[in-house]
């Protein structure tokens, strides 16, 4: 793009240019521009809602959205949004264009309202998904931060003792010349390894860690099987479906409420969904539907949802009120979630507690036994 261009561009959407430069270092595009979060998402569509609702038209309202922003990255992508509507395009095209920003279910829920005509009821929908998805992710993060602290506290605890508080007492256990015993031996050779080895003890972690990523992005198989197994697991087993049905609940809701046909929720709803296995699941439901079988027979006959849901979607079937029905399902998984994840973490820091105290009083036992046991022999 040269300067020209440039500045017809910024003319067409009421601009002037004043002044410009080219970047010739690409290293330094982006540098301190900031990340559009989840509540810089909330606040446009509420400005875009209050907007429509006064009566402002489209373009005006992009134009004052655009102005307004202090987020640098969705200023540009605003800027980029007005030209393409005032080109011709509709506002889902547009925002089809930044699929990193706006998800397939924004554009599903923009479409519909502008299919129906009533654009001001899929902002209020998005808003109001926009912000549960908020809350959701923010309890989450407080409830599972205390117990990766504590966790790092451990293991920076154990890794300190072994390497180097523990050394400094095992010459002076050597020089007892008195059998040791087993658990003494034990700790003098897992103190050895972590002096020798100690790098591995956080090299190995975060090489796995890297391999687990390669492989999941490289192998579908591999990725399928871990879900499996993430569904199996004891404790996060349950979390991971609670969430994933939450979510799957909440988003089916607004797109039915905006109008889009069970089809076509069936096929954006399961956007939120990340785990391999539910996502078969819900494939096979949405091949259900389309043969003609009702919507709580094909999530029963998939296997992967609980009684209460099949119950619950029955009840909105026979009803006609499947709406709030999903809302209803969507608020008790969320109320479960919290509970769940409570409870994950009130068992978290007891255990981590538990092996901190034990390997504290490892090390206690494997110093002051054999000490004890020399001056027991020196008093005979």
């Amino acid at each position: 793009m040269n300067e020209a261009d440039l500045y017809k561009q910024l003319q067409s959407t009421g601009l002037e240019l004043l002044q410009c430069s080219e970047i010739k270092d690409k290293k330094t595009i982006g540098l301190g521009r900031s990340k559009v979060k989840n509540r810089d998402l909330v606040q446009l569509f509420l400005h875009l809602e209050q907007l429509q609702s006064a009566g402002v038209p489209l373009l005006d309202s992009l134009s004052d959205i655009r102005d307004t922003t202090e987020n640098d990255k969705l200023r540009d992508i605003m800027s980029e949004i007005y030209r393409s509507v005032a080109e011709g395009a509709s506002l889902s095209e547009a925002m089809g264009q930044h699929p990193k920003v706006f998800s397939p279910l924004t554009i599903s829920l923009v479409k519909a309202g502008e299919h129906t005509g009533d654009l001001s009821f899929a902002y209020k929908q998005l808003i109001i998904f926009l912000k549960w998805i908020g809350e959701l992710q923010s309890r989450i993060k407080k409830a599972t931060r205390y117990p990766m602290i504590l966790g790092g506290v451990v293991i920076l605890t154990i890794t300190v003792m072994m390497g180097y508080v523990v050394p400094q007492v095992v010459g002076f256990i050597n020089n007892l010349d008195q059998e040791l015993p087993i658990y003494t031996i034990a700790l003098m050779k897992t103190s050895e390894f972590f002096q020798n080895y100690w790098m591995f003890v956080f090299i190995v972690p975060v090489l796995l860690f890297v391999i687990y990523k390669f492989l999941r992005r490289g192998s579908e198989n591999f990725c399928y099987k871990m879900d499996v197994l993430f569904l199996k697991m004891p404790v996060a087993g349950n979390l991971i479906r609670k969430i994933s049905i939450a979510r799957y609940a909440q988003t089916f809701g607004a797109l039915y409420a905006s109008g889009i046909t069970i089809l076509g929720c069936l096929k954006s709803a399961r956007n939120t969904v990340t785990n391999r296995a539910l996502l078969e699941a819900l494939t096979r439901v949405e091949e259900s539907v389309k043969a003609g079988s009702p919507l709580s027979e094909a999530f029963n006959d998939s296997g992967e949802f609980p009684s209460m849901v099949i119950r619950m979607l029955k009840i909105g079937e026979e009803s006609g009120n499947l709406t709030p029905v999903l809302q209803q399902v969507s608020e008790f998984y969320t109320k479960d979630v919290d509970e769940a994840v409570e409870g994950m973490v009130q068992m978290i820091e007891p255990t981590l507690t538990a092996v901190l105290g034990g390997m504290i009083l490892w090390i206690a036992a494997g110093v002051f036994g054999p000490i004890y046991g020399s001056f027991s022999e020196m008093e005979m």
